[in-house]
C-alpha cells in the first residue's frame, strides 16, 4: 500500500425525510443561495421540502444549471450571489448542479473571471460554505471536492478542484421519479468511478480491492432490480450510497489510479453533449482492451471476483471479462459504440489532437497519450 493522507470533512445525512434537517445544518444568520437545475424538483416534492425547511432563512434562488454545467451559466449565478451578498450555498440536484455550485462558491470570493479558476491546476481553497441535497446519484460530487465545468463557446470541459460540501443530504425517495436513462447513466458513472481506482495492478491493497469489488458487485446485483422497480427504497438507498462511496476517496486510499476513460469521455461530452456516464460506458471496454498488457492481471482478478470467470486461457478470460462488462452496460439500456451515436473518425481525430495539443498523458502509467486515446476510440467504432 502506498503512503497517503486522507480527510473527508463532509457530513453525510442519509434517509427518508432528512431534508427537514436543513434548518439545523445551516446557521440562521446565513444568506443562502439555493441552486437548481431544471424543474424536476418541483414535480417530485423536493423543492417544497427544501423551502419549508428553510422558511425562516433568507434565501435567493438560482435556476438553470444544466447537465455538464457551463461557465456561461455559472457567471450569472456568481453575479447574483455577489449582488445578494450570499455567504452560504445549497445545491439541490444531481452532480451537475453540485459541480456548478462548487465553482460558484469559489467565484463569489474571486475578483476575476471564474473560468480562470477552472483552467488553473490549483485547488480553489478560498470558498464560501456549501451544502447539498442530492437527487441524482452518479458523480459522488456530494462527498468530494471535485467538479467538471464546461465552456460551451469553445466546446471544452475541464476538471476543477475545490472544497468539499459541508454536508450532503441523501433521501432515496428523491430518486423515484428519475428518467430511466439518467439512472442507467448514473449506475454506469458509479461503476466506472470505482474501476478507475481499481483497474490498475494487483497486490497493492487487499482491503481497497475488496472494498471496490464490493461496490461493483452491489451495482451488478441491484441494476436489473432497479430497472424493474425504481421505487424500491432499499435498492435506491444502495445505489445512492454506492455512488457516494465510489468517489469520496475511500477506495482510493494508498492505491494507484487510472482516469484515462474519464478524460476521453469528457471530450465526447464536450463535443457531442452525451451524458457523462454514457460516454464512460462507450469508452471503458476500449481502454481495457488496448491496455490489457499492463492491466491483464487485474482484469483477471476482476473477472473472477465480480463476474465469476475462472475457466479458459488467460486471453480467453480477459476477453470474456471485457465482454461481460460491455454487456452489463447494454443491459442498462445504454449504447456502447460510437457509431450508435453517430460519432466517427472526425471526433476521434479531434480528441487525439486535443490530447496532443495539451501535452497530456493519462493512466496509472502516464501512457495514455493522444495516440493511445485514438487507438482506444477506434476499438469503439
Amino acid at each position: 500500500m502506498y503512503n497517503f493522507v486522507f480527510q473527508n470533512p463532509t457530513k453525510l445525512i442519509m434517509g427518508k425525510g432528512m431534508i427537514s434537517r436543513l434548518s439545523q445544518e445551516i446557521p440562521a444568520e446565513k444568506r443562502i443561495m439555493i441552486t437548481f437545475g431544471g424543474g424536476s424538483v418541483k414535480k417530485n416534492g423536493v423543492y417544497d421540502q427544501v423551502k419549508n425547511a428553510l422558511k425562516d432563512h433568507y434565501c435567493v434562488e438560482f435556476w438553470g444549471i444544466e447537465p455538464n454545467p457551463s461557465i456561461e451559466t455559472l457567471r450569472k449565478a456568481i453575479a447574483l450571489g455577489k449582488e445578494e451578498k450570499i455567504d452560504f450555498l445549497l445545491a439541490v440536484g444531481g452532480g451537475s448542479v453540485i459541480d456548478g455550485t462548487k465553482l460558484i462558491s469559489a467565484g463569489l470570493l474571486y475578483a476575476g473571471d471564474a473560468w480562470d479558476l477552472v483552467v488553473s491546476d490549483k485547488r480553489a481553497a478560498n470558498t464560501i460554505p456549501l451544502g447539498t441535497v442530492l437527487t441524482l446519484p452518479a458523480t459522488g460530487s456530494e462527498m468530494n471536492g471535485g467538479a467538471v465545468i464546461s465552456r460551451y463557446e469553445t466546446k471544452e470541459k475541464y476538471a476543477f478542484s475545490s472544497n468539499n460540501p459541508v454536508f450532503s443530504i441523501l433521501d432515496p425517495e428523491t430518486t423515484f421519479t428519475l428518467p430511466a436513462h439518467q439512472i442507467a447513466a448514473g449506475i454506469a458513472d458509479t461503476f466506472v468511478h470505482v474501476i478507475e481506482q481499481y483497474m490498475t495492478v494487483t497486490g497493492v491493497s487487499r482491503l481497497m480491492d475488496r472494498w471496490s469489488e464490493g461496490i461493483l458487485q452491489t451495482l451488478v446485483e441491484i441494476a436489473p432490480k432497479i430497472r424493474q422497480n425504481q421505487h424500491d427504497y432499499n435498492l435506491m438507498a444502495d445505489f445512492m450510497l454506492s455512488a457516494t462511496m465510489g468517489l469520496n476517496g475511500f477506495v482510493a486510499l494508498g492505491v494507484p489510479q487510472d482516469w484515462a476513460t474519464h478524460m476521453i469521455g469528457h471530450e465526447l461530452t464536450a463535443l457531442h453533449g452525451l451524458t457523462h456516464g454514457h460516454t464512460l460506458a462507450i469508452v471503458l471496454s476500449g481502454t481495457l482492451r488496448v491496455l490489457k498488457a499492463s492491466k491483464g492481471d487485474k482484469i483477471l482478478q476482476y473477472g473472477a471476483r465480480v463476474w465469476d470467470i475462472t475457466e479458459g486461457s488467460r486471453d480467453e478470460k480477459i476477453e470474456e471479462t471485457i465482454n461481460k462488462t460491455e454487456e452489463f452496460f447494454r443491459s442498462l439500456g445504454l449504447t456502447t459504440r460510437l457509431s450508435e451515436e453517430g460519432i466517427g473518425d472526425e471526433t476521434i481525430n479531434e480528441i487525439e489532437r486535443r490530447f496532443n495539443e495539451r501535452g497530456v498523458a493519462f493512466g496509472e502509467n502516464g501512457d495514455v497519450t493522444g495516440k493511445v486515446a485514438k487507438e482506444i476510440l477506434l476499438t469503439r467504432k
